[in-house]
């Protein structure tokens, strides 16, 4: 059997569960690819957020409406959001 906690919350014959869940919020942001390369300067296009040219799962949903590039071209930023509240009793 496992540690001592799990032989007392055993012994009513109920156990409790608790999950948690981690919600991770990704977004991008300015599109910082870089369109002077090729002439050796260097000169972003000012798009200042990712929009999805398609819906969810196409190709499409890969590329900015707004500047027309990848999204990986974008800066990525992640907002873990945990909910630690969530419990199950069973």
């Amino acid at each position: 059997m496992g540690p001592q906690q799990d032989r007392r919350s055993m012994a009513n014959g109920t156990r409790k569960e608790t999950k948690v869940v981690v919600v991770v919020v990704v977004q991008y942001r300015e599109c910082q690819r870089n369109h002077a390369a090729s002439i050796g300067g260097y000169a972003v296009d000012g798009c200042r957020e990712f929009m999805a040219s398609g819906a969810e799962g196409t190709a499409a949903a890969l590329l900015c409406a707004a500047c027309g590039c990848h999204r990986s071209f974008h800066r990525r930023e992640v907002e873990p959001d945990c909910d630690c509240s969530s419990t199950t009793s069973g």
